[in-house]
């Protein structure tokens, strides 16, 4: 049985693992500054239902197979570099796009839906490999190995509920300032910020191994 303060001490560490720079908040700037808030807030709950899945799939062995084989990981790894490099490249793409600024109360062309900015923070989060590494060494440390199904699902909801809380505070920041974003200068620039890291952190994470 997991105790409550395993529970807070746990919660913490996700949220401290959140708010570490990497591919999850590049994702969710960009869709905020170039999309708005609703979409980065769509972005930052795909995350952490990203966060969820993996939190489950360590405490069931799923994680540690994945980190275990080196075949599994290779693949995982490759597809989700190859992934940010796509969304990379998109950003700069739209960086040397030339448009003027974007009237605030008109639909913003670059977006799509709330759907697909949701499906670009899944896949950025759980494409990502040392993800799965983050809650092998995690979990196993909050969960025994005779632990119920309840506290599984327990610290998968605190994983969830920490990220997207951070998350959320993230896009509602950047949204709260996306008079500034709106400037055509300004967009450019985020992009290409955040593509070239978002590009670095493909290319990163393909030169990552297991151990």
């Amino acid at each position: 049985m997991t105790s409550m303060t395993q529970f807070v001490a746990f919660g913490g560490v996700v949220l401290l693992g959140a708010m570490s720079p990497g591919p999850d908040f590049a994702v969710v700037v960009r869709r905020s500054a170039v999309s708005g808030r609703g979409y980065g807030m769509a972005a930052a709950l795909g995350i952490s239902v990203g966060v969820f899945v993996w939190v489950v799939a360590a405490a069931t062995g799923v994680a540690a197979l994945l980190s275990a084989s080196a075949v599994a990981f290779t693949v995982v790894k490759v597809v989700g570099a190859a992934y940010l490099l796509y969304l990379g490249v998109k950003a700069l793409r739209s960086a040397l796009r030339k448009g003027g600024e974007l009237e605030l109360g008109l639909p913003d062309p670059g977006r799509r839906s709330s759907s697909a900015a949701f499906g670009e923070g899944l896949l950025t989060n759980v494409l990502n490999p040392k993800a799965a590494l983050f809650f092998v060494a995690l979990v196993p440390q909050f969960v025994s190995s005779g632990a119920s199904i309840g506290d599984t699902l327990v610290l998968s909801v605190i994983a969830l509920a920490g990220t997207v809380a951070w998350f959320l505070v993230v896009a509602n920041i950047v949204g709260t300032l996306r008079r500034v974003f709106a400037r055509p200068a300004v967009r450019r620039t985020v992009d290409g910020l955040t593509g070239a890291a978002l590009i670095g952190l493909g290319v990163k994470l393909a030169a990552t191994s297991r151990t």
